[in-house]
């Protein structure tokens, strides 16, 4: 890992926001890309549960970004997302690389839980909670930054939800 003065601009945007809200951690880049959960996971020497993976999904037909903040180890039920953020005509449906990049400002493999370009419908899974210590995106492939699951909720305003797949 190493803290490079020359950071990438979603990086910046994600340490400024981190800073506003008084987050103690900053962001680190790894050496290495951390796209995938288990990519974060063995670069930082964690368990796979301790990454908080960001999946976007597409409401439809309001066209709002629904970000699911869940444990690495896991999969999201698409079918309580659904029940949770969508109302009466309204069903989820996967969000490909341009609308993720377009909604959230961040490309997929760096989607992180703040400073969005819009601000998403937002769930944390419950999952993370089983842990003190997760890491999660910060703008870029290579950016990720410490926090406990509670500070989701401070860090978001997201409600926590039971979202993943039993």
């Amino acid at each position: 890992m190493n803290n490079e003065k020359n950071l990438p601009d979603g990086v910046l945007r994600v340490s400024a926001e981190l800073l506003r809200l008084g987050h103690p951690h900053v962001p680190v880049m790894l050496d290495d890309a951390a796209r995938t959960a288990q990519q974060a996971a063995d670069a930082l020497g964690v368990g796979l549960g301790q990454i908080a993976k960001s999946i976007v999904f597409k409401r439809k037909p309001d066209g709002a970004a629904v970000l699911v903040v869940t444990s690495g180890d896991k999969r999201v039920d698409e079918k309580k997302v659904q029940a949770l953020v969508c109302g009466e005509g309204q069903k989820l449906g996967r969000a490909d690389a341009d609308f993720v990049k377009a909604s959230t400002g961040f490309s997929i493999g760096g989607v992180s839980p703040v400073a969005h370009a819009s601000p998403p419908v937002l769930l944390v899974d419950r999952e993370l909670f089983r842990f003190d210590v997760i890491w999660a995106a910060a703008g870029h492939p290579h950016g990720v930054f410490r926090l406990a699951p509670q500070d989701l909720g401070v860090l978001t305003g997201a409600p926590v939800a039971d979202v993943a797949l039993d």
